[in-house]
């Protein structure tokens, strides 16, 4: 049941069960937003409270449309802001500071960004900051967000990446650098702390408790709720009606309430250890299942490749016919000129791909990855394919399009990976290569290295043309990105030409062969700088 059913279920049938649900769904988020405000569990469980407790009273005057995610926090913020203000105003600036003080993260980056969240969540669209609080604060997957926001797991992918990088961009202009992936990390680890215990069954008993009040009061204009104060983690109830005319407090019925609030605690106290060690087995469980689910996709997939490769190869046969057919056809290339320019298109093909078994130092292993159309674009704005400027031309746009189809696998292997793992990132291929796609293989991957947690960067590689011209590549995948950085200057043309000069014409193959030959200042700074893109630095 999604959130709106289980409110109307508790809000017309009185179903306990139904707002404890809804308790257990949101308390993540409901109490980390408070706890980044008032700085103090204990303050924070207060305001948990009262946002449950306001969710309570407001459940059938909720439009038809609420995302209660978004309407929580709100209520969170303003219940916690209201707290903190009574409570500045009843203890000493110390005590403040010192609860302050207990409560600090252990991660520096996560204390420059921690005071800044709420502002730069503020300034985001209300759907992107839904996005956000889902996925981060309610550790929900992105199949879950898109149901929420009713979209695509892709469209709540991409959702969710602007709005990180929209956080990123706040926290830039406020004086804090942080990159986008390491964002992700720093939400993943700290913006949902864990929950004290049984906070979850305090409040809902608290919300009953109070729903049993209202039910009973009949003359007086208002009810009070049930609240803790931060000293006091005892649950106080009172239940205050009016007897019609009199205005007197049933005090047996608050002295009852009393003794089952009390049981209540001891109950959460015996079941404490119980539930963590419940907890990590549903985790467990939970780990193995997304394994199985894994596991039992994955013929899924292969065979759909499987349909996918068939099919191309169905066409290109309908093509080669058609081909055939007109060119039998008397005039039939001169009649259909499209058709004539596929068959040029495909003669060029064919030819680069017997050019390129001629030269297999440039092969590389992400050739296997090509598709025939990947090969048809490489050649198609070429008008000809018979000088080696337009072989190089065609087997650099090869490349380019085998490098992008790995560097879109290794995208989506990570981003599976950080579902699968509640937004951890990999940081070595061993942890990564379950969730890559069949046809990436251990030789794709050995151009291929993790500079950090999540991020897969393209070993820079040294080329230099028969021009004497030079350049060095490097992509860099990310969960929400793929880049490519290039380098290359004409101030090593001299250097070149001279190691060529000196070695019977050969090229060289690394920048350190060309330390000896640099002479001028200017060459020496680009070579420095050639060697530092190289070594990723």
């Amino acid at each position: 049941m999604n959130d709106l059913d289980l409110l109307r279920q508790y809000k017309q049938q009185g179903s306990e069960e139904a707002f404890a649900t809804l308790v257990d769904r949101h308390l993540k988020l409901v109490y980390a937003t408070a706890l980044r405000h008032v700085r103090s569990p204990q303050l924070a469980e207060e305001a948990a409270q009262s946002a449950f407790l306001s969710l309570a009273r407001n459940a059938g005057s909720l439009a038809p449309n609420t995302i209660l995610t978004a309407w929580l926090y709100r209520v969170t913020r303003h219940a916690a802001i209201d707290l903190m203000r009574g409570e500045t105003r009843r203890h000493s600036r110390e005590q403040t500071a010192l609860e302050l003080a207990d409560m600090k993260s252990d991660s520096v980056e996560w204390e420059h960004i921690e005071p800044l969240l709420d502002e730069a969540l503020e300034a985001l669209e209300e759907r992107d900051r839904t996005a956000v609080l889902l996925r981060y604060f309610e550790n929900k997957s992105l199949r879950e967000v898109g149901d929420t926001l009713g979209t695509s797991e892709d469209a709540a992918r991409k959702r969710v990446s602007r709005a990180v990088e929209q956080l990123r961009s706040v926290f830039s202009k406020r004086g804090v650098a942080v990159g986008a992936a390491s964002l992700v990390v720093l939400l993943s680890a700290h913006a949902a702390p864990a929950t004290p215990a049984g906070l979850s069954a305090t409040i809902t008993a608290a919300v009953a408790l109070t729903s049993g009040a209202v039910q009973h009061a009949t003359t007086l204009g208002a009810t009070k709720t049930i609240a803790m104060t931060l000293f006091q983690k005892t649950l106080i109830t009172a239940a205050i009606a009016a007897a019609m005319g009199a205005g007197i407090y049933e005090e047996h019925r608050a002295s009852r309430l009393g003794e089952q609030a009390n049981a209540l605690r001891q109950e959460q106290a015996s079941l404490a250890g119980q539930n963590k060690r419940l907890q990590q087995e549903r985790d467990d469980a939970v780990s193995r299942l997304d394994e199985i689910q894994q596991e039992a996709n994955r013929p899924r997939a292969d065979a759909a490749e499987l349909l996918k490769l068939r099919g191309e190869v169905a066409r290109l046969r309908g093509d080669s016919r058609e081909l055939a057919q007109l060119k039998a056809s008397p005039g039939g290339s001169q009649k259909d000129p499209t058709a004539a320019e596929m068959k040029s298109w495909m003669d060029r093909a064919k030819k680069l791909k017997e050019r390129l078994a001629q030269m297999p130092e440039e092969k590389i292993p992400e050739f296997q990855l090509l598709t025939d159309q990947d090969w048809l674009d490489a050649v198609r704005k070429l008008k000809q394919l018979e000088t080696d400027a337009d072989f190089r031309s065609a087997i650099g746009s090869l490349k380019a399009a085998a490098k992008s189809e790995l560097a879109a696998s290794l995208q989506d292997g990570l981003a599976k990976y950080a579902d699968a793992n509640n937004g951890q990132l990999p940081a070595d291929f061993s942890q990564l290569k379950h969730y890559l796609a069949g046809t990436v293989d251990d030789s794709m991957l050995q151009g291929y290295e993790f500079t950090q947690p999540g991020t897969v960067s393209e070993k820079a590689n040294f080329q230099v043309d028969q021009d004497g011209n030079y350049s060095s590549s490097r992509i860099q995948v990310s969960p929400s990105s793929i880049s490519s950085s290039t380098t290359s200057e004409d101030s090593l043309k001299q250097a070149i030409r001279a190691f060529a000069t000196a070695n019977g014409g050969q090229n060289p193959t690394d920048p350190v062969q060309l330390l000896p030959y640099v002479q001028t200042p200017d060459e020496k700074a680009a070579l420095q700088k050639l060697m530092q893109f190289i070594a990723g630095k």
